[in-house]
């Protein structure tokens, strides 16, 4: 017994451990030399590629073991078997493509569950493609560098109707359509968190050459110090919203002045709901929105009810001038309890006072609105009653913290950093929503976090491609200023950087939603650049891009590169442009196809001095090539925007 007892031990104390990345059904790098790596308490290590059968022996120190495998030319399935007194083999291993993928939440949006894209039952029926292989990262942040990636499902999928389902729509369109070209076998790393800004995906070290965020960086080096700081904005934020409160007039001695049945209403403006209010009457307005909807009832309910809906960011609720409840937090599912007892028959009215600091605002959500009384349903989509309670500018700034997945660095630390011995093809990156607002300071982060990826990644030319803001919110009538404008200008000067490519989006997103559904053309698009700049495949992989202009009398001439066969999308007239004159003034603006170049004139501006194109947050432009892929947006000019100094 003694003696079994001790055998069992040894062949348990010599088992590998390895990374959650390094799994059954992986993908490695094709033509690379590939570090396999783990934890053992042997001495060494044998492992045997079957590939090539090659054996690598490698000493452990201090419990760590490192082996360089060399990749051939894709291929497989193989295994990889390691040996340190007990064998572990790892099973249906592809030789291919490696591709990080990572951003916010229009990278995170999955195939089906809260996205839904477009067609996604048949996408999902039809995704047969075992030679794509996925891996799907945990949300985690950390404070300090990670050694170990928290992964789903225990590591690496085959790609089917069973597994992708959860999966990143756009990651998976990429791949797809590299595989149908190429036929080589894909890996996609997905490491993404819906609505996470930029510098959380940054190192500590590359933010700090730039000091936006030293203050944000020396609190990890003092938690105690963070944890009363957070205790201060508490109070802080209390305050403020008193504050507020007070200045805006809808409250007295904390109870609502317009939330009773009886209140008259009739003055206020009509509100789609669910909707976000930027997208109708309340372009770039952030504070406190009022609703109010008032419902029949023939019957009384014998229960209670449930409300379910999405505020952003956060919300007070109250039926019949009873306070129901309220949650902070712009992606939070409220769930309220609505009491039988408050209700009577006739008229009700449930009111809502929602507050937005940032972005969009207002009740989003579910699609379906309703209140749920067991067997009664009460709907409540359509038009609400709305008042604009105070807006922030009419106050002193809110105080803020960043936390969470929000601080900086944190991301990188948890779900890039563990990664950084993994060889890659490349990287793809769908963000910038949540930086619209910093779209200056965005044009150094953006490029800063590249050259950081490829610093750690060991990979000075590490093609990186990504996703240009799609249009979104409100359509405007005149020329003007947008934050989302200056973000994409900022996305089209990192390409800039060598083997960078822009997949632009303006002609594919939705007014009324954030995450648009056509997931299927971001992942094409950005296959495009792939495999034009990665795979040397002879196919157009952008739009006209913007190189210069030159003012000739009246008129101003424009030059791009991909130039071949320029076109109004739909054979309309060129839709987009504004031009202005030194008083700043814009004015829509009509522009002429001559050949590779656009000439656009207006006869309001008699001495134009400078054009712009798609500036806008929902902007209508449809200039294309012959390729049919738009024109991203752009300026000649190079006048303050509303973002300048803000961090």
């Amino acid at each position: 017994m003694l003696t079994a007892l001790v055998l069992l031990s040894t062949c348990l104390a010599h088992a590998v451990t390895l990374p959650s990345f390094f799994t059954d059904n992986m993908v490695l790098q094709q033509k690379s030399t590939v570090p396999l790596f783990g934890d053992t308490t042997a001495k060494k290590v044998k492992v045997t590629t079957s590939w090539d059968k090659k054996e690598y022996e490698v000493l452990a120190k201090a419990g760590k073991w490192e082996a360089f495998l060399e990749t051939p030319a894709y291929g497989g399935p193989y295994t990889i078997t390691i040996d340190d007194g007990k064998k572990t083999v790892l099973n249906n291993i592809l030789i291919g493509e490696v591709w990080l993928c990572s951003g916010q939440s229009n990278m995170e949006m999955p195939l089906a569950g809260w996205g839904k894209i477009a067609d996604y039952q048949n996408e999902i029926k039809n995704a047969n493609y075992p030679e794509i292989r996925l891996l799907q990262a945990e949300h985690v942040f950390a404070e300090a560098p990670r050694e170990k990636l928290v992964v789903q499902h225990g590591g690496w999928q085959v790609c089917s109707r069973e597994t992708i389902a959860d999966f990143s729509s756009t990651a998976y369109f990429f791949a797809r359509k590299i595989y149908q070209e190429k036929h080589i076998p894909i890996g996609l790393i997905h490491s993404s968190w819906g609505g996470t800004v930029i510098e959380s995906w940054i190192s500590q070290g590359a933010l700090r050459n730039i000091h936006d965020f030293d203050e944000a960086l020396d609190a990890f080096k003092d938690e105690g110090a963070y944890e009363g700081r957070k205790k201060k904005l508490e109070y802080e934020l209390e305050e403020w919203n008193k504050a507020l409160s007070d200045k805006e007039g809808s409250m007295k001695d904390g109870q609502p002045l317009w939330a009773g049945v009886d209140y008259d209403d009739s003055e206020w403006g009509d509100m789609p709901v669910p909707s976000f209010y930027e997208n109708n009457d309340l372009p770039n307005f952030d504070g406190v929105v009022w609703y109010r909807k008032a419902f029949e009832l023939t019957k009384l309910p014998a229960k209670d009810g449930r409300f379910e809906l999405y505020v952003d960011d956060d919300d007070m609720v109250w039926v019949n001038n009873t306070f129901i409840g309220s949650t902070r937090g712009y992606n939070v599912l409220r769930n309220y309890t609505i009491p039988a007892s408050i209700l009577r028959k006739g008229t009700n009215v449930i009111t809502i006072r929602s507050f937005d600091g940032a972005g969009g605002g207002g009740i989003y959500g579910p699609e379906k609105l309703q209140l749920n009384f067991g067997d009664l349903t009460v709907p409540l989509n359509g038009k609400w009653k709305y008042k604009v309670g105070i807006s922030i500018k009419d106050v002193p700034p809110m105080p803020y913290l960043p936390q969470g997945q929000y601080r900086p660095s944190v991301l990188y630390n948890a779900m890039i950093h563990p990664l950084l011995r993994y060889k890659l093809a490349g990287v793809i990156w769908y963000q910038g929503e949540s930086n619209a607002e910093r779209a200056q300071q965005y044009k150094k982060l953006f490029p800063l976090m590249i050259r950081d990826w490829r610093e750690k990644f060991r990979s000075d030319n590490l093609p990186f491609f990504f996703v240009q803001l799609a249009n979104y919110k409100q359509v405007a009538k005149q020329p003007g200023e947008s934050d989302w404008a200056e973000l994409r200008e900022a996305q089209f000067q990192t390409m800039r950087l060598p083997n960078t490519g822009m997949a632009v989006i303006t002609d594919i997103g939705d007014a009324q939603d954030i995450h648009p559904k056509n997931k299927q053309d971001v992942g094409l698009r950005l296959a495009l650049i792939a495999l034009a700049k990665t795979y040397g495949t002879k196919v157009e992989y952008s739009g006209p891009v913007y190189v210069d202009y030159k003012k000739t009398g009246r008129k101003i001439v424009l030059s791009f590169n991909h130039n071949q066969g320029l076109a109004a999308k739909g054979n309309g007239e060129l839709k987009g442009f504004a031009i202005a004159g030194a008083d700043k003034v814009w004015h829509w603006a009509e522009a002429k196809i001559e050949g590779s170049r656009i000439v656009v004139s207006s006869p309001e501006v008699k001495d134009p001095i400078a054009v712009r194109y798609n500036w806008a947050d929902n902007p209508q432009g449809n200039l294309v090539n012959a390729s049919g892929l738009p024109a991203s947006s752009f300026r000649t000019d190079d006048w303050p925007g509303i973002t300048d100094g803000k961090k």
